[in-house]
């Protein structure tokens, strides 16, 4: 059975990512990345999407970026609200996280000879983060099969992005199809300390359009 490293953050399109995953066949292990962002509670989130797929194994691991600065997610600043078509790369990019998240992917996927990394980056509907791009993802897979044993020995790592080329609408209706419960997932990036969302943020107003598009109600507004 083929392996993968799932990069779960317990948001709706890494949630969807895993559950395509899974419709291949694959054994799933998640990663979830501490990283010192301020909504702490897609942690939560991405515990309750693992056990509702059935990793094999769920590893949290700390990487606290909050220790360079440089976003919002990670403190520096406030969370910009109905900002959502502002020009510009938003102050809620981390700077390197993707490249950081998929480089510790990478070496959890050579120590358990899997074959993918799962990752729900998306180049439509999204803020902008120039780590999103289908053009990066390319690169890090090229990246992978020259700094890895793996590579070197012909046993070619992937990274497999499925919903690139998706609006936030088609991925909802992906899951959907494939039976994911978007209840579980969080997605805002500055939660209540009751856990609920602000509906103002990027994210939110991504997910709440992509719903509305969708023509299907979220299940997890309260």
């Amino acid at each position: 059975m083929t392996r993968a490293v799932v990069l779960l953050s317990g948001g709706l399109d890494s949630t969807t990512a895993a559950a395509m995953a899974r419709r291949e066949g694959w054994e799933l292990y998640a990663l979830t990345m501490k990283y010192g962002q301020v909504h702490r509670a897609e942690l939560e989130a991405a515990r309750r999407v693992a056990a509702s797929l059935g990793v094999s194994r769920h590893l949290e691991l700390d990487v606290n970026l909050a220790a360079f600065g440089g976003s919002s997610l990670t403190g520096e600043g406030a969370i910009p609200k109905d900002e959502l078509d502002a020009p510009g790369i938003p102050s809620t990019y981390v700077p390197a996280r993707n490249t950081v998240f998929l480089s510790l992917a990478m070496a959890w996927a050579e120590v358990l000879g899997a074959e993918r990394i799962v990752i729900g980056v998306n180049a439509l509907d999204y803020s902008g983060y120039p780590d999103c791009r289908p053009e990066f993802i390319a690169a890090f897979e090229y990246l992978a099969s020259l700094a890895t044993k793996a590579g070197v020995e012909g046993r070619s790592l992937r990274v497999y992005a499925p919903l690139q080329h998706l609006t936030k609408a088609g991925i909802i209706r992906l899951g959907g199809e494939l039976g994911v419960d978007y209840s579980l997932t969080h997605s805002c990036y500055d939660p209540a300390p009751d856990g609920r969302a602000c509906r103002h943020c990027d994210s939110c107003l991504l997910r709440s359009r992509g719903f509305a598009e969708a023509g299907v109600p979220d299940p997890a507004v309260r």
